[in-house]
């Protein structure tokens, strides 16, 4: 049934003003406005939309919600964190270095969070 159809992400922020300035402004994203409704679309290179949506009683994801593939994570935490961006820290089985970045096994990621709180990493990719 929808083996042929385009399907596209969402979810949802507690500012939708203050969501499109950090993705447009910080991110460097091309970003959308809706023309009838209050959501905003994130334009991402190679990749369907992201729509993103005004939600009042918005809980943040506890998952990642948008992963960007970066050919250096240490760069790309470098470069983030000047513009103000603070990486998660965990510990255990995902245990990340002083800066943020998990080197454990699997893709080198650090995890950083958008103003509404949900989840997005950069992840390395060759």
């Amino acid at each position: 049934m929808f083996g042929k159809t385009k399907a596209f992400s969402s979810f949802s922020v507690n500012d939708l003003q203050q969501a499109k300035n950090f993705y447009q402004q910080t991110l460097g994203i091309e970003v959308e406005s809706g023309e009838k409704e209050p959501v905003i679309t994130l334009k991402i290179a190679g990749m369907p939309s992201v729509l993103i949506y005004e939600k009042t009683n918005h809980t943040p994801a506890t998952f990642t919600v948008l992963n960007f593939p970066v050919s250096n994570v240490e760069e790309a935490v470098d470069q983030l964190t000047a513009k103000g961006i603070k990486f998660q820290q965990y510990e255990g089985e995902l245990k990340t270095d002083k800066k943020g970045i998990f080197r454990g096994g699997g893709p080198v990621i650090a995890w950083f969070t958008d103003p509404a709180g949900n989840i997005l990493s950069v992840m390395e990719q060759a």
